[in-house]
């Protein structure tokens, strides 16, 4: 015995709508480690600044500006947006996971129908490790002191 409507059956379970402020930008927070980007997009020719500096001044390891741009490449979208971010906290591997994490969920609210690859390429989930802590009478957190037996 089916007691729901069909009408409600049909209707997806969370709706979603395209998120753009006044000037027509989209906003994605991105996090990774101790990091946290702020990231604002909108369509242009490509261009990225971190912390009012272009990509490849803030990030000089090509691996890290690769990893900025991933996603991107996934959703086959590389220069259609400008990006706007700003990075604080972490290191310089922390800040370039956040501000792709940022970016990602920046893409996704701008452009709904992306979500879906963005989301099987592992973008849009936010990588929840972080530095252990040190633990008292251990050298680091996990590392004993020396044994010696004399």
């Amino acid at each position: 015995m089916d007691i729901i409507p069909e009408t409600v059956k049909d209707e997806p379970k969370i709706k979603r709508k395209v998120m753009k402020d006044s000037k027509g930008r989209s906003y994605g927070t991105g996090r990774r480690k101790e990091a946290v980007a702020r990231v604002w997009l909108r369509p242009g020719s490509g261009e990225v600044l971190v912390n009012n500096r272009q990509l490849y001044d803030y990030f000089v390891r090509p691996v890290l500006q690769a990893q900025v741009i991933q996603p991107f490449v996934v959703a086959n979208r590389v220069g259609q947006y400008d990006v706007e971010c700003t990075v604080a906290g972490g290191g310089l591997s922390g800040q370039a996971g956040a501000a792709r994490h940022g970016i990602s969920k920046a893409l996704e609210s701008f452009e709904l129908e992306l979500r879906s690859s963005l989301k099987k390429s592992g973008l849009l989930t936010r990588d929840s490790r972080v530095v252990e802590r040190k633990k008292y009478g251990r050298k680091k957190a996990r590392r004993n002191f020396q044994f010696s037996k004399r």
